[in-house]
C-alpha cells in the first residue's frame, strides 16, 4: 500500500517488504488458484505462482531463516503481525505442496503469532479498540483454523491462555444494549463481528447462544474468510455450548488495563450503563484518554468517546496529536494548567482505590502523571456508578496545586444540550436525556461549548462541553452528577 512504502523503494523494486495489502491480496490469489485451478489457463497459474514466490514466499523465509532483516511486524504486538502472518501462511498452504516446506510456514507462524498476543493485557483487553479486534484478532482465527486443520488438530493457537483471554473481549466490552465503547482509533458504531463471535464462542465454549445461534455462512467479507464459514470447521464441529451465558453480568472490570464497564443488574428499572477508562497514552492506536468515559442510557451514548478520526498521513505521522479528536480535548478529561494530557506509557492512571458492591462501584484513579505541569500536586479522578433507582454516575475530581492554576474539565456530545440552571446541564436526543448537575468547591465556573472541528467517523461532529473555573485555584473539588431525566 502507498502509505506503507513512503520511500518508494517497493514502488521501485529495489525492495520486496510484506504488509497488510500484499499479504492479504497473496492469500486471496493463492485461494482462488487453489479454488479454479484447472480452470485457469497455464499462463495465468504461472502468474500467480511467480508474483508469489517472489512478493511473498522468498522474502519471508529469508526473514524467518536470517537472511534479511525482518519487516517489523513479525515481532510487532498489534493487528499487523496476525492480519500479514495470516496472508503469509494461508498463501502457503493453499499452493505450496511439500510438506517440509509447508511445516516450515506452520512453525513460524506458531512462534511468531505470540508477539501478536502480547499486545493484549493479561486480563484480554485490546487497546487498539473494538474495531482492530475484530480486524486482528479476527485474522488471528483465522491463521488458528487453516493451521488446525492443516495438522489435523496437532497445533492449536488457541491452546493458550492468552489467546483465550483476548477472545472473551467482544463480550465483556459491551456497555449495554449492543453499545460499545469508541476507545482507540474506532468507530462509534463499531460492534463484534457476528462471524467471528458465533466461532469463538463455538470453539471455545463461551455459551453465548445468540451468537452460537447466527449461520455464518454469507458472501461477504474476503474469500478466503468466506470459503472458511462455507466449508465445516472446527468451530461448526463443536457442539452448541450447554446452558446460556447471559455475558459478562453487572460489571467488567479489566483490572491489568484499568477498563470498568458497570451494567444494571437484571430486571433493573435502571438502564443506564458507563464504560470507565483508565489506560495509558501508549497504547496501540493511541489516543490521549487517560480518565475518560462514556455513559449510555438504554441504546443511547448520550455523553461519549469520539472514537478515531479519518485517517490522513497526518494520523500517523509526528502530527498525530494535532487533532482534538486523538489528543485529550477531545476527550472528557481535566485540562490542567491549560495543558492537555502528554502521551507516552508514564502518562498514566494508577488504581488508587476500587470497590464493587452489588448497588454500587467505586472507581478511584490518579491520572496526574497524564500531565506534565510541575505545579501539580495531585489529581484524583473518582467514579461511583450506582445502579439504585434508574441509577447515576457521579464524577469527582479533586485537584491540588503548589501555586494557584487553572482547571477545567469535559463532556462530550453528538447530542443537542443546554444548560437548565447556573448549575445543571440536559443532555438529549429526540427521546432519552441526562441531567448532569455540577458542584464545584473552590471557585465559580462557567460552559464553554465549542464544535470539535476534526474529520470523525459518525455523521455529524461532536460538541465538547467545557466546564472551566473562572479563577486560578490552588485546591478543588469538581463535581458532576450525571442521572436519567425524569
Amino acid at each position: 500500500m502507498p502509505a506503507h512504502d513512503s520511500k518508494l523503494t517497493n514502488f521501485n523494486g529495489t525492495s520486496t517488504d510484506i504488509d497488510l495489502g500484499s499479504s492479504t491480496l497473496a492469500w486471496s490469489l493463492a485461494t482462488a488458484d487453489y479454488l479454479l485451478a484447472d480452470k485457469l489457463s497455464p499462463g495465468i497459474r504461472r502468474l500467480i505462482h511467480n508474483n508469489l514466490d517472489r512478493r511473498i514466499f522468498e522474502p519471508y523465509r529469508d526473514m524467518v531463516m536470517g537472511k534479511r532483516n525482518k519487516n517489523w511486524w513479525i515481532t510487532g504486538t498489534n493487528n499487523w503481525n496476525a492480519v500479514c502472518l495470516a496472508g503469509v501462511t494461508g498463501a502457503a498452504l493453499a499452493v505450496i505442496d511439500p510438506p517440509d516446506q509447508r511445516a516450515l510456514f506452520i512453525a513460524a507462524a506458531e512462534n511468531y503469532s505470540k508477539n501478536f498476543l502480547e499486545g493484549f493485557t493479561d486480563d484480554g483487553y485490546c487497546s487498539e479498540g473494538l474495531g482492530y479486534w475484530n480486524y486482528g484478532f479476527g485474522y488471528y482465527i483465522m491463521l488458528s483454523e487453516m493451521i488446525h486443520q492443516a495438522t489435523s488438530g496437532k497445533v492449536d493457537l488457541l491452546q493458550n491462555n492468552k489467546a483465550k483471554q483476548a477472545a472473551t473481549f467482544g463480550a465483556n466490552i459491551k456497555i449495554i444494549n449492543d453499545v460499545y465503547p469508541a476507545f482507540a482509533d474506532c468507530s462509534i458504531r463499531a460492534q463484534p463481528s457476528p462471524k467471528l463471535m458465533y466461532f469463538i464462542s463455538r470453539r471455545l465454549g463461551l455459551a453465548l447462544r445468540s451468537w452460537e445461534q447466527i449461520d455464518p455462512v454469507s458472501p461477504g467479507g474476503s474469500l478466503y474468510q468466506s470459503m472458511m464459514y462455507s466449508f465445516p470447521n472446527s468451530a461448526s464441529r463443536a457442539p452448541l455450548s450447554q446452558g446460556s451465558s447471559q455475558g459478562p453480568g453487572i460489571r467488567s472490570w479489566f483490572d491489568k488495563a484499568g477498563i470498568l464497564i458497570s451494567r444494571p443488574s437484571a430486571n433493573s428499572s435502571s438502564q443506564l450503563a458507563v464504560a470507565l477508562k483508565g489506560g495509558h497514552n501508549q497504547e496501540h492506536h493511541n489516543h490521549n484518554d487517560v480518565g475518560s468515559f462514556v455513559v449510555v442510557l438504554d441504546d443511547k451514548p448520550l455523553l461519549i468517546d469520539p472514537g478515531g478520526e479519518v485517517y490522513t498521513a497526518r494520523t500517523f505521522s509526528s502530527r498525530r496529536y494535532e487533532s482534538k479528536v486523538l489528543n485529550s480535548f477531545g476527550h472528557p478529561v481535566p485540562v490542567v494548567a491549560g495543558k492537555l494530557q502528554q502521551t507516552g506509557s508514564r502518562a498514566c492512571a494508577r488504581v488508587v482505590s476500587q470497590n464493587f458492591t452489588d448497588t454500587t462501584d467505586t472507581l478511584v484513579l490518579d491520572i496526574s502523571s497524564a500531565y506534565n505541569v510541575p505545579e501539580l500536586r495531585k489529581l484524583e479522578r473518582k467514579f461511583v456508578y450506582s445502579r439504585v433507582g434508574k441509577g447515576s454516575l457521579c464524577i469527582t475530581d479533586e485537584v491540588t496545586f503548589s501555586r494557584p492554576c487553572n482547571f477545567s474539565t469535559a463532556l462530550i456530545t453528538f447530542d443537542s444540550w443546554k444548560q437548565s440552571s447556573s448549575r445543571s446541564l440536559i443532555v438529549h436526543d429526540s427521546e432519552k436525556a441526562l441531567d448532569v448537575d455540577i458542584k464545584i468547591n473552590g471557585a465559580d465556573f462557567e460552559i464553554q461549548p465549542e464544535t470539535i472541528m476534526e474529520n470523525v467517523s459518525a455523521r455529524k461532529k461532536p460538541t465538547r462541553l467545557g466546564i472551566n473555573l473562572t479563577k486560578p485555584v490552588t485546591h478543588a473539588h469538581v463535581c458532576l452528577t450525571i442521572t436519567p431525566r425524569e
